[in-house]
């Protein structure tokens, strides 16, 4: 359970801008969107190695520049 301790002269809407903040990091969401559908391990196995490809073109990109 998230808590979000209001400060004292603190916005609601500074707090609420906090709480969606830390609700996003824990990835709750996320999570609850891939529940909601199955996916075969082969599948999220190649999108993986996908993701993996692309974050090293950029590296690789980065390093030469």
């Amino acid at each position: 359970m998230i808590k979000i301790p209001v400060k004292e002269g603190e916005s609601i809407e500074r707090a609420l801008k906090r709480f969606k903040r830390k609700y996003e990091r824990t990835g709750v969401l996320k999570e609850m969107r891939s529940r909601q559908a199955f996916t075969k391990p082969s599948v999220e196995r190649r999108a993986e190695i996908i993701k993996a490809r692309y974050v090293q073109g950029l590296r690789q990109e980065d390093s030469e520049a």
